[in-house]
């Protein structure tokens, strides 16, 4: 039988004696199964001879929200995946599984930057790995959560708990538990306004001179390596004695330093986001934490920077790897850098504190500073107001004499 499946359809269908089947003229696939019993489910044929249960009828408001859970699974199977199999994993097994065979393809799908978020749902909550999603509870968490906060600061915790909490609630749209199992789990407390780490004025210059003398010391070996190639008849290697950096590193600081921006943003930066007839660049929404474009001036130094870098550009990112694709780190050499610079405690993160820490100690007001660093309200700007104490100066001031 063929029909419309709607509310109006399911009230006319009676039992018989055996099982039957309303095949959909609307959506190919999905099917209405009425038992003997009277009892009437939702089914999908996502490809020939293959099927899968969607649920009791009563199980769905109307048909429609059936109908949408049916073209769930055709997004499944249309990007590689076996429904059922996906099904019957997430079933079977545990929140391990889950993340990895469910939510891992989804993610990488459609999120701009999974590695970090997908590493911690790997390895951050043991205690969940081998649970089913409908065993994970407010206590399991909560107990990961106390024994969390003394290994690492409350704000780690917390982009930790948002992870899974978010994936949790993908599991739910996708109808593999019924309800979020940590509503009730709260953030921990932490201080959004706590001091940030910037660079005093001495390990800033101690920065930018081992930057120079890490360009110098790769520009000598450069020489000594070629030497030794050319005495034994063997192609040289590109001459860094014609190029103002060796590699990217020196730029990429420079250009951080003067610029606030994300080493993320950084990473995504093309060529053609830069104006150099306008000094400015644009952050490209797409790459942007916020997901909003902002534009951000180029003072001189990032201006000579860029212009520099430029001559020496291959590919169409500003800072891509030695074959022109994205980088995805630069944990080893920025760690060499501030062991020569001998700076302490200090994360690439932070050079975006310190252009932001000099506006505000140079008389830059806070929401120009928000609008320069893209956040999307001045919550987070005001870690850095403590700068600017002559504004709470000058407010107390006008009591005197009262």
């Amino acid at each position: 039988m063929q029909a419309r499946i709607g509310k109006q359809l399911i009230k006319t269908l009676v039992s018989q004696a055996k099982p039957y089947e309303v095949r959909d003229t609307h959506f190919k696939g999905f099917i209405l199964r009425v038992q003997p019993s009277g009892v009437m489910s939702y089914v999908y044929e996502y490809t020939r001879g293959k099927r899968i249960t969607l649920g009791k009828v009563n199980a769905f408001q109307s048909p429609d929200q059936a109908r949408d859970k049916a073209k769930e699974y055709l997004a499944d199977f249309l990007s590689g995946n076996d429904p059922a199999i996906l099904k019957k994993s997430v079933k079977a097994h545990n929140f391990s599984a889950y993340i990895t065979n469910v939510y891992e393809p989804w993610f990488k799908a459609n999120r701009k930057s999974s590695k970090t978020t997908l590493t911690t749902l790997k390895i951050k909550f043991p205690e969940l790995n081998s649970k089913k999603l409908s065993e994970i509870t407010v206590l399991t968490v909560e107990r990961w959560q106390t024994a969390r906060l003394k290994q690492v600061k409350p704000a780690t915790v917390n982009r930790e708990l948002v992870c899974l909490k978010a994936a949790l609630s993908k599991a739910i749209e996708w109808g593999l538990i019924k309800e979020h199992p940590l509503k009730a789990v709260k953030k921990s407390k932490e201080d959004r306004l706590a001091k940030v780490r910037y660079l005093s004025l001495d390990e800033e210059k101690c920065l930018r001179t081992a930057l120079y003398e890490r360009d110098e010391r790769i520009r000598l070996e450069r020489v000594k390596a070629n030497q030794w190639r050319k005495d034994r008849n063997y192609d040289l290697l590109p001459d860094f004695g014609k190029v103002t950096y060796v590699d990217h590193l020196y730029p990429m600081v420079l250009l951080a330093v003067n610029t606030g921006l994300r080493r993320g943003e950084l990473f995504n930066l093309q060529w053609q986001d830069i104006d150099f007839d306008q000094k400015n660049l644009t952050v490209v929404g797409e790459t942007t934490k916020s997901g909003s474009t902002r534009h951000v001036p180029l003072n001189d130094e990032a201006f000579k920077v860029l212009k520099d870098w430029y001559k020496q550009a291959e590919f169409e990112l500003v800072f891509p790897n030695a074959n022109g694709q994205r980088l995805d780190n630069i944990k080893t050499s920025w760690g060499n850098l501030l062991r020569q610079a001998k700076i302490d405690s200090f994360r690439f993160h932070d050079l975006r504190h310190h252009f932001a820490s000099r506006l505000v100690m140079s008389g830059v007001d806070l929401n120009t500073v928000r609008e320069l660093l893209g956040h999307s309200d001045l919550k987070m700007t005001l870690r850095y107001a403590h700068l600017a104490p002559e504004h709470k100066a000058a407010a107390v001031a006008k009591l005197n004499g009262g």
